[in-house]
């Protein structure tokens, strides 16, 4: 685990880019889950399809959660 801030490296500090690391592992996850939900309706599994809906949404909140807080944090 680091121990300094590494921001001087990427030119965005390290509590930024975790918000913006983490929105967009939110979002790839929610466009993954797509496929695993077309997989699951394909075989006719109503039980996964609808867990992977649960989780897709889940993803969906997370990346509007940490949109809205990285906006804040940087118009603030």
């Amino acid at each position: 685990m680091a121990t300094e801030e590494t921001g001087h490296v990427t030119g965005t500090p390290d509590k930024d880019y975790n918000i913006i690391w983490f929105v967009e592992a939110c979002l790839s996850d929610a466009l993954r889950l797509e496929t695993y939900i077309a997989d699951a309706e394909r075989a006719n599994d109503t039980e996964l399809a609808e867990f992977f809906k649960r989780a897709q949404g889940a993803s969906r909140k997370g990346a509007e959660e940490g949109k809205a807080l990285l906006e804040q944090r940087l118009n603030g």
